[in-house]
């Protein structure tokens, strides 16, 4: 058994804000706005990475690759993630896929010409809104959002729009992996027991929400980690002292004690439920 606590990284962005989430101490107003804190292990390469996003204006339209054509271009994997929303401003929007199919040379044109922009299909979105975004999904996220970030740990980004911004455009490499299509929500609740239920499953990862109190024992499969992210609340794992705006590592098995109201996000590198848990929450 381990259980490591996250090193929390805070990334500048010029979209980010100065007013965070709770459990994050927000950075002065002449200071950089934060887009994203990571949560890493330094020296330890983990299939996973859990980050927060605080947004103030639009991000790139953007896309990544499956594994099999990250690995065509020298990568080790592609890039999977799915957004957990914690807040969002009256009027907020996620890009998730475009409102009819693109050929590839109608997604090259209209990136180019800035249309790609009105061809996106802009969602709108709310507090606990569940988002899997799969590779080749073509998406933005917009302004005035809060939300989780759980992916596969790599920065594999190909830009198609920035709106204007001085930034490069990746469309050498981001049209071919490329899904220019309209977008289905793979996202499915799948409620495990009492206070516990599956909220992103399939593919490269499972991301679990528990919901309410009590303690419980939870087993690991070998050789697999899993990423605690107490949302709300606290409480502690195998003794160690756990609060919102913080990130942990646990290897093998662990006790949980879940405070009263809390809310808690689990995740882990298979892409089903398989975590052995000795009782419910309540």
């Amino acid at each position: 058994m381990t259980v490591t606590r996250l090193d929390m990284i805070e990334v500048a962005k010029p979209w980010g804000r100065h007013a965070l989430w709770p459990g994050f101490a927000n950075p002065p107003g002449d200071g950089e706005a934060i887009g994203e804190i990571w949560f890493d292990a330094p020296g330890r390469d983990l299939p996973l990475l859990v980050k927060y996003l605080f947004t103030s204006e639009k991000l790139s339209i953007q896309v990544h690759p499956h594994d099999a054509l990250a690995q065509a271009n020298g990568h080790p994997h592609g890039k999977e993630e799915c957004w957990i929303v914690l807040a969002a401003e009256p009027g907020a929007t996620l890009g998730l896929g475009t409102t009819r199919s693109l050929s590839n040379a109608e997604l090259s044109s209209a990136a180019l010409d800035g249309s790609i922009e009105s061809l996106m299909d802009w969602k709108s979105v709310k507090a606990g809104d569940v988002v899997h975004v799969r590779p080749g999904t073509v998406h933005a996220i917009g302004a005035g959002i809060t939300l989780i970030e759980v992916q596969q740990n790599i920065y594999l980004t190909y830009r198609l729009y920035d709106y204007g911004r001085p930034r490069e455009l990746h469309l050498e490499d981001g049209v071919p992996a490329s899904k220019a299509e309209p977008f289905i929500n793979p996202a499915r609740i799948e409620h495990l027991g009492k206070g516990r239920e599956a909220i992103v499953q399939g593919g490269h990862f499972t991301v679990e929400r528990w919901q309410g109190s009590g303690s419980q024992s939870v087993a690991l499969p070998a050789a697999m980690a899993g990423w605690a992210i107490p949302v709300t609340g606290g409480g502690s794992i195998d003794g160690h002292n756990v609060e919102a705006g913080e990130c942990w590592l646990v290897e093998g098995n662990a006790r949980f004690d879940v405070d009263p109201d809390s809310e808690w996000l689990f995740a882990y590198p298979y892409g089903q439920p398989i975590l052995e848990l000795t009782r419910p929450l309540g």
